[in-house]
């Protein structure tokens, strides 16, 4: 499951964060293998900004499940900085931490100046840094200068993300975990797989290819009820797509139907491999995505209203992918 940890229209933040930590503990419950959270920036909707910050804190309301970033975006922060802060969650959390790193800045021009300063970003500086973060995470070379304390030695699992193909390519050739943004990028999802299972070189941290795929989920007990708690995923998209990004809404009876055209396709185009729909609807799109992806794990992003219903839906996916082969995906929170 990757949680933005929303901001509902009537709360603060501080329910935001009451709500990520209650639902990573269900999914915890639930069998989930990993609660990821993402990296944005000056979004009232969105409270994850602070991202290790909040791993430390859902870390410490769990006990089983893989926290981790989903991702932290890399040209915002010096790979020190990142590998002691996963350095220290790692010492704190033994064997429970990963490490998802991303290319894009998660958030406006004006934002990503003053996160950066005077720093100007080049095609080079992604492989660089992520190369520079593997170094320090793992043990210290003879005559290493530069220690991550903590960090060193940790092992920290990264993983790289990615809604185009760059990262696909480059986490091949690197030898690391890829997981597809197909949650709102679904167009490049099956070009980009297929690249990286193309350049794939055998690693230390891993010795074949190993896919996480997103994807937004709705699970409702039947499939117009889990339209209607889309409704709230419609609206936040239709926000992100027109420039008026808010906090969570409640959902609206015939919301997408009430969009013009063009409006209404753009929403639609950005949810295309989004699964909607009642526990039979769930359970066919899963292993329909499964099937055309052969992902190792599936990362399911869900923003319903209702807390309640949020964690039924979660409950719902787990009975889904019990109902699946042996060879189905992991689920993930993340």
């Amino acid at each position: 499951m990757l949680d933005l940890v929303a901001v509902r229209e009537g709360h603060g933040v501080d329910h935001a964060l009451q709500v990520a930590l209650r639902t990573a503990q269900h999914a915890e419950q639930l069998g989930f293998t990993r609660y990821w959270v993402a990296e944005h920036h000056n979004m009232q909707g969105v409270a994850s900004s602070a991202t290790s910050v909040i791993m430390g804190y859902l870390a410490g309301g769990t006990q089983r499940i893989r926290i981790g970033s989903g991702g932290i975006m890399l040209p915002n922060h010096p790979p020190l900085v990142v590998a002691e802060a996963m350095g220290t969650l790692a010492a704190m959390y033994p064997n429970r931490i990963d490490l998802g790193l991303g290319r894009a800045p998660g958030t406006d021009g004006l934002t990503m100046r003053a996160l950066r300063r005077d720093r100007i970003e080049t095609e080079q500086d992604f492989p660089r840094d992520v190369a520079e973060l593997q170094l320090l995470l793992g043990p210290p070379r003879e005559g290493q200068r530069l220690i991550a304390m903590p960090g060193a030695d940790s092992h920290v699992p990264i993983w790289l993300l990615g809604s185009s193909l760059f990262s696909a390519q480059l986490a091949g050739h690197m030898g690391l975990p890829f997981a597809f943004a197909a949650h709102f990028a679904p167009r490049l999802l099956h070009q980009a797989v297929d690249i990286y299972r193309q350049c794939f070189q055998p690693s230390q941290q891993l010795d074949r290819p190993y896919v996480a795929v997103g994807v937004q989920v709705v699970a409702a007990e039947q499939d117009a009820q889990a339209d209607y708690l889309a409704s709230s995923l419609y609206q936040r998209v239709h926000g992100i797509i027109t420039g008026r990004r808010g906090k969570l809404p409640p959902p609206q009876e015939g919301y997408l139907q009430s969009l013009p055209l063009h409006e209404r396709a753009g929403v639609e185009d950005f949810l295309a491999a989004a699964i909607i729909g009642g526990p039979e609807t769930v359970k066919a799109g899963l292993q329909k995505l499964a099937e055309e992806t052969q992902a190792d794990e599936f990362i399911m992003v869900n923003d319903i209203y209702d807390v309640d219903l949020r964690l039924d839906c979660l409950t719902q996916v787990a009975n889904a992918m019990q109902c699946q082969s042996r060879t189905a995906p992991e689920l993930v929170a993340a």
